[in-house]
């Protein structure tokens, strides 16, 4: 009985942190590590700690959107997406917020050691993602309600993510971190392009102007399309015309399932794409393993 409370307790959490957009935490700190390996300079404590702020400021996002979205009145109960924790009623936005705090706090923590490690750039970095992550939709001018989440995305969770972690092992920022990052910026796009193509009606009718919204969909379709392309093209100009060992190119064994994911968003809509939103975190997933296998490897 006493599990069964417990486990009562934790679901709403569980979906408040929505598991499966972490992927796209995890994969540029695989590939800023793998970054810091290729160059000889690999440090395993702060790999990891990074990768655990980089899991909590995820988490605490989410919340944040969980709660943004909510007090501007964009969620529904008929929203074809996941279920909004705040919306359904199963979290008070007094908890939600409570929680969220509570995550960016732990998250700081982590950056006190990166800091300590790294010196003052990453306090910067951590302030302004701590302030990225909140003003997604929260507050007076949310830049994810004015189109600009597409471009917030690649910098946090591409250039930032991926230099940063590099950063903290090499305390230095080199062209291999600077380029490494495109692609894995370019993926992790690519999951909310599919997000907010599913949601597009709803956020429309919201006054939520995402990118899907004010491209329409064939817009955003051929954005997904040009992210995948430039995440593939990467590694060809690494091994072509940086001298990087050909191993790089074993992101190109994931190109099937990237196609499969593309005729999706060409075809599907409303709440098949759920399957699509998933498949592209794996897509993220399986590509920065192999990019970070590349890098590895070419060393």
């Amino acid at each position: 009985m006493i599990g069964a409370e417990r486990t009562a307790r934790l679901t709403p959490w569980i979906l408040a942190s929505r598991p499966r957009t972490l992927p796209a935490s995890v994969a540029p700190v695989l590939v800023g590590t793998a970054v810091a390996i290729h160059e000889g300079m690999f440090r395993p404590l702060p790999a990891l700690v990074a990768l655990l702020a980089a899991l909590l400021l995820q988490i605490g996002s989410n919340l944040a959107n969980d709660l943004g979205d909510y007090l501007r009145g964009t969620d529904s109960r008929g929203r074809v997406g996941p279920t909004r924790v705040t919306t359904a009623g199963l979290l008070t936005p007094r908890q939600v917020q409570a929680g969220m705090i509570v995550v960016f706090g732990l998250a700081a923590l982590c950056g006190l050691y990166l800091i300590a490690v790294a010196g003052w750039p990453i306090l910067v970095v951590g302030a302004l993602a701590i302030v990225a992550a909140m003003a997604y939709t929260i507050g007076p001018l949310p830049f994810g309600y004015y189109g600009l989440g597409d471009l917030a995305v690649f910098i946090f969770f591409g250039l930032v993510a991926v230099v940063g972690t590099a950063y903290v092992q090499t305390l230095r920022i080199t062209p291999l971190a600077l380029l490494a990052s495109i692609p894995i910026g370019c993926l992790i796009t690519a999951i909310l392009v599919v997000n907010n193509l599913r949601d597009a009606d709803t956020d429309r009718t919201a006054g939520k102007r995402t990118l899907a919204v004010l491209l329409g969909r064939r817009g955003a379709r051929l954005e997904y399309l040009l992210l995948l392309a430039i995440a593939y093209l990467l590694p060809l100009l690494l091994w072509l015309a940086l001298g990087i060992a050909p191993w790089i190119m074993l992101t190109w064994l994931t190109l099937p399932l990237a196609g499969v994911q593309l005729r999706a968003v060409w075809r599907i809509l409303g709440p098949a794409l759920n399957k699509t939103l998933a498949g592209t975190a794996q897509l993220t997933v399986l590509y920065a393993l192999a990019f970070a296998a590349g890098l590895i490897l070419a060393a």
